[in-house]
Order: structure tokens, then sequence, then C-alpha cells
């Protein structure tokens, strides 16, 4: 059975990790997966992506079995070669999402423990389940937090939660998730809710929502003021009477939804 499958309904793309038995905990090829999906909707003509998990758990992490084989033999020659760009394989499988051109939104229930966590982290807007259980778990096991955490965490929480989290592995809820940047949204049903969200966004302008997720990553970039207000004005001059934008238009005008080529 395939660890990972991609549907596209009405450009929304619904991506599940599929080993509900492991509570979808991520081995080697549920990596591979993972990447191949998010590498696979780069180019895809889509306007959204849900991303979830089946079964009782959203992700409990690194799977245990898998885990004891990757730790043996040489960590360098293992995880320091850049694999897919500026990352390795199991870093990519967060950072890929951020690649992903449209909007990504996570449903999250059960677990997101390690790396499942930093896989919803990849995500532009996380839904949780009440009650979620969310940790940083790789100190549990001696490590660190190493498939881009230490890139999206710092965009999202203040430095003493980071600090804590990743010092005690202790796992919290994702309503003291929400108090703290790391939860957009409490619902009983994450996965309805994410599919709303991206329905509401697969409405809007195609080219206005890239162009949007573009500027918002170079703006969480570190670039200077300077460069973030002219990129802000060369995004917004692309968008700018151009089909899509006079689309919109016509359709508020007329008071209907807008139809997009």
């Amino acid at each position: 059975m395939p660890r990972v499958t991609v549907e596209t309904i009405d450009k929304i793309a619904f991506v599940t990790l599929t080993r509900p038995e492991k509570m979808n905990a991520v081995d080697p090829e549920m990596a591979e997966g993972i990447v191949e999906a998010g590498q696979s909707l780069i180019d895809a003509d889509i306007r959204a992506v849900v991303l979830s998990g089946e079964g009782k758990a959203f992700c409990a992490g690194l799977d245990v079995m898998s885990f004891a084989k990757h730790a043996a033999g040489d960590p360098e020659a293992r995880i320091m070669p850049r694999t897919h760009g500026n990352t390795n394989l199991f870093q990519e499988v967060a950072m890929v999402w951020r690649k992903v051109p449209v909007p990504v939104i996570g449903a999250v229930q059960g677990v997101a423990f390690g790396a499942g966590f930093q896989l919803a982290l990849g995500a532009d807007i996380r839904i949780a389940a009440p009650g979620t259980k969310l940790a940083i778990m790789e100190m549990k096991w001696g490590l660190i937090p190493d498939m881009g955490g230490m890139v999206l965490l710092p965009k999202l929480a203040r430095s003493d939660v980071i600090r804590r989290l990743t010092y005690t592995a202790e796992p919290i809820e994702a309503e003291q998730g929400e108090a703290w940047g790391l939860v957009t949204e409490i619902n009983e049903q994450p996965f309805e809710r994410a599919k709303e969200i991206a329905q509401q966004i697969a409405k809007k302008s195609p080219s206005a929502i890239r162009a949007a997720k573009r500027l918002i990553e170079f703006a969480e970039s570190g670039a200077g003021e300077d460069e973030v207000l002219l990129a802000e004005s060369r995004e917004q001059a692309g968008v700018m009477g151009k089909p899509d934008q006079m689309e919109v238009i016509a359709a508020n005008m007329a008071g209907r939804d807008p139809e997009f080529k």
C-alpha cells in the first residue's frame, strides 16, 4: 500500500498519510512518499492543498524501528549531503510544502510528534482537533529537531517557547499550541474545516493567491524593509489589471462568483 495518496478535486489537492496502523509514523518510504507528493504539486493546476493523516493520529513521529536502522553507520555521510536543493530527505518532508506555490492547510488530530510536528509546521495553516498532542520529541531520543523545525519554528513562536519544547520534549495540547502561535485554529472536525478553508481559497484569484504566498515567504525570509516594500510593489504590478483581477472585479459588480480560466 502507498504511504501517501494524492487526490485532486475541484482544484484542491488532498494529500493523505495512509499508514494508520502505525499512527502514520515516518519511515524512509513515508518520507520519500511525502516529498514526492509535495514535488508533484509544485507545477500542478491546483489552488490549495489539504494535508492530513488517516486514522486516529496525524503523525506520531519517526518510526521507532526505522529509527534504529537510521541511527546506525556514519551520521555525517547519511544526513549532511544536500539531496533536495538546500535540504536532505527528512528536512524536505516539511520544507517541500513551502515550495508548493499555493496555500497548504494541515488538518491535525490525535498526535503530531517529532517528525509529524515539523511536517505540520510546513503547512501555511494548521487546524487541530481539541486535545491534539504536539511535541518536539527528538530530545527524548537524545537528538535535536532536524527536519526544518529551526527554520519554521522561529517564524511562529517566541524563543522561550521553542526552547522549552525542545529541551523538555514535553507534549502540549493544541489549545496551548494555539496560544503560542503553533496552531491556527481549534476545530472539532479539523479535516472538514481545512477543506472549507481550501474551498474558500480556491474561489479567490489564483494568481493573487500565489503572489501572496510568494510575498509572505519573502517577507519572512529576513529581507530588509526596502526589499520587502519593493517585492510588494512587484507582486502587485504582476496581478493588477490582469485577467484574474479583472474577472474578480466583474464578478463583484455582477454579484456572482468569479470564474477563472
